[in-house]
């Protein structure tokens, strides 16, 4: 009799445990799928900081009837040219986009220069001249630099003569500073007299709206300078310093705008 009794309760006993057994597993699945998901940290790299400009604008000065500075075999227009066509190459090799604001011998006003210079954004503008002195002993080189952008005011001021010309705009150090880095280079490739950087208001780099220079390559009236210039392999070493200040300037910029690293604390 208590044998026969036994196996229904060990019977009843096995379905229970399976029964809880299933009601665990069913509650653990339904656990997964309806528990808040913890938050996971992740660590993004983040992307490289864009260049500072990828265009250059190069001036040759003069062209077409603007003959520039002229002497017996050398006219200052085809100078600038000469000279905007190697750093025309100079600079693309470096992998930077060009835009000559002429590539032959024709006229250009100083609006329509800036104009071009003002339609590119992200770039840098430079102006190529060559000098003409009073006194035949000048030589050298210089980089000028204007020291404010001009102003809407400025240019109404200069309509009306009765009106002060004064200039709220702060100083365009941009521009001071990519002067000095080409004046540095252009020096070390020619060995050239170093007549320094100078603040002017010309109007085709004052009226540029990105970091604008203009470039005084030499007195073509100095007998000296007259015949370094007829020289090619002068003219590209000139082409080379420009091309390296520019491209030292960018690399400066760049430093400035890539963040420091930042060490994460160890578990």
């Amino acid at each position: 009799m208590f044998r026969r009794n036994l196996r229904p309760r060990t019977s009843e006993r096995s379905l229970v445990a399976w029964l809880g057994l299933f009601l665990m597993a069913v509650s653990f699945v339904w656990l997964q799928l309806t528990a808040t998901p913890r938050s996971v940290i992740r660590l993004e790299v983040p992307p490289p900081p864009p260049a500072p400009f990828a265009v250059v604008v190069i001036d040759a000065g003069h062209g077409g009837q603007d003959s520039g500075t002229a002497k017996p075999g050398l006219l200052e227009k085809d100078l600038t040219l000469d000279v905007a066509h190697r750093l025309e190459r100079l600079l693309q090799e470096r992998g930077l986009v060009t835009v000559l604001t002429r590539g032959d011998d024709h006229y250009v006003s100083l609006q329509d220069r800036a104009v071009i210079a003002n339609n590119q954004p992200e770039s840098v503008f430079v102006s190529i001249h060559f000098d003409e002195g009073g006194r035949s002993a000048a030589t050298g080189v210089e980089t000028y630099y204007a020291a404010h952008p001009v102003s809407v005011p400025e240019r109404v001021a200069s309509w009306l003569p009765f009106l002060r010309h004064t200039s709220t705009e702060p100083p365009d150090l941009e521009s001071q500073s990519l002067a000095n880095f080409v004046q540095e280079a252009l020096v070390a490739h020619t060995q050239a007299a170093n007549r320094g950087t100078r603040p002017q208001q010309f109007y085709v780099i004052a009226n540029v709206h990105h970091p604008a220079v203009l470039v005084e390559g030499g007195f073509v009236t100095n007998k000296d300078d007259f015949v370094k210039l007829t020289n090619a392999d002068y003219r590209e070493q000139m082409a080379a310093g420009i091309a390296q200040g520019i491209v030292q300037y960018r690399d400066t910029l760049l430093e400035k705008r890539t963040p420091l690293a930042v060490d994460l604390p160890s578990r």
